[in-house]
């Protein structure tokens, strides 16, 4: 146990944790208002309008990969996020207004979500990248998982805190809270102690910039194969607003308050998942391919529950896997990648998470519409075998070139 929370002997850390913490519970209120607003206020029961919210909110990641990336590794770390969380305290401001005037359209949230895209891409590979100035090579995949681990217990208390105030106050307010929320973050930010922070070496900007991260990624099989599997169960299978939403309301006929507990539930899981990494050294890949395996398999028997409880059960493992997937591969990524080039590489694994969802979402919320929510999570379980497939595949060219290697030197020994 000591061991899982060595991270937060640092100071900083601890300050820059308990402020995210705060902020992380708002933005998951805020996430569940925002798909509940669009999906049952201003639409009726249209999981093809709650995946174009996805798409818009999260494809800029992808659109303005390059410039992210290298703002990641060339500005100061600390000073960019001062800007960028209080931009999405403005943007959450602006809908809550707009909601509780009474005056807010469904072409309105694409807009507000299309911003919110464009500020989250700078922001994701920087605020990744920040941790290792706070706590330093030697725990940085124990201080990644923290923050997993953070980010989802808020997951937990968010949904269904949102939930009880959408059924009391409505949507509006909500997001109120959330941009009230951005005050913890930027507050800590400002209160950590910057002679502690080890910052890491910057490079002179040039055209050249904008490609080295993709450059390095194509020379490394291993950041190939995780990105790879990342793309498939970003893409297809993280795409749980949709999952959990038309599964609650078309499936299950439940209300806001269950909707809300359904996404709680799931937290519990990842949360369970954050915990576990935190107290794992560096991940391999057959850990990764078990939580790939694991997570497509979940999804497969999730589908094909028959009432809202089992279903609710079903969640806790692919929470799990899923967690503990997307965990591994943000500490692996990291640990494995130089340091002058961890943002750049960082935005592209970000971008393949987040920017995937302009392509799956969509396809998603289509077939949801179209066949049913339990079809929909067959597209999330055939991503998590792909990808188990795709790991499976490295682990047995790298073994191959291991046995290679061992015989030329082997053979070299002998002459």
């Amino acid at each position: 146990m000591h061991n899982t929370f060595r991270s937060l002997r640092n100071p900083n850390y601890r300050i820059w944790a308990g402020g995210a913490l705060v902020s992380n519970v708002g933005t998951w209120m805020q996430r569940t208002a925002q798909d509940w607003l669009v999906l049952s206020e201003l639409m009726h029961h249209n999981a093809s309008a709650v995946g174009i919210v996805m798409a818009l909110q999260f494809g800029p990641q992808l659109l303005l990969l390059p410039l992210t990336g290298m703002a990641a590794d060339l500005l100061d770390r600390r000073k960019l996020l001062l800007c960028t969380q209080a931009a999405m305290g403005l943007l959450a401001l602006g809908l809550g207004l707009l909601c509780i005037s009474g005056t807010v359209q469904l072409w309105q949230v694409y807009v507000f979500a299309f911003l919110l895209g464009c500020v989250t891409a700078f922001d994701s590979p920087v605020r990744q990248t920040f941790v290792s100035e706070i706590v330093g090579e030697e725990d940085l995949a124990n201080a990644v998982a923290l923050n997993s681990t953070s980010f989802n217990a808020a997951r937990m208390l968010g949904p269904a805190v949102a939930g009880l105030l959408i059924s009391s106050v409505g949507s509006g307010w909500v997001f109120i809270i959330n941009a009230a929320s951005f005050a913890a973050v930027i507050a800590s930010l400002l209160l950590l102690r910057v002679q502690l922070l080890r910052r890491a070496p910057r490079i002179a900007a040039t055209r050249a910039s904008l490609g080295e991260g993709f450059r390095y990624v194509r020379q490394r099989p291993d950041l190939m194969a995780l990105l790879l599997m990342l793309f498939l169960i970003g893409t297809f299978g993280l795409n749980f607003p949709i999952f959990l939403s038309t599964m609650s309301v078309t499936a299950f006929h439940a209300g806001p308050g269950q909707y809300g507990l359904l996404s709680s539930i799931m937290a519990c899981g990842s949360v369970a998942g954050a915990l576990m990494a935190a107290g794992r050294a560096q991940p391999r890949m057959p850990l990764l391919l078990g939580a790939a395996a694991l997570f497509g398999v979940g999804c497969a028997l999730a589908a094909v529950m028959p009432n809202y409880w089992l279903f609710g059960l079903l969640l806790v493992p692919v929470g799990i896997a899923a967690q503990t997937f997307t965990t591994s591969v943000n500490s692996s990524v990291q640990l494995s990648t130089t340091p002058a080039m961890r943002g750049r590489v960082m935005a592209i694994l970000l971008a393949i998470l987040a920017g995937g969802t302009p392509l799956g979402a969509p396809i998603v919320g289509w077939v949801a519409d179209s066949f049913g929510p339990r079809w929909a999570l067959g597209i999330a379980a055939v991503s998590g075998l792909a990808a188990a497939l795709v790991g499976l595949r490295y682990l047995v060219k790298y073994q191959q070139l291991q046995l290679h290697l061992d015989v030329r030197r082997w053979y070299s020994g002998r002459q």
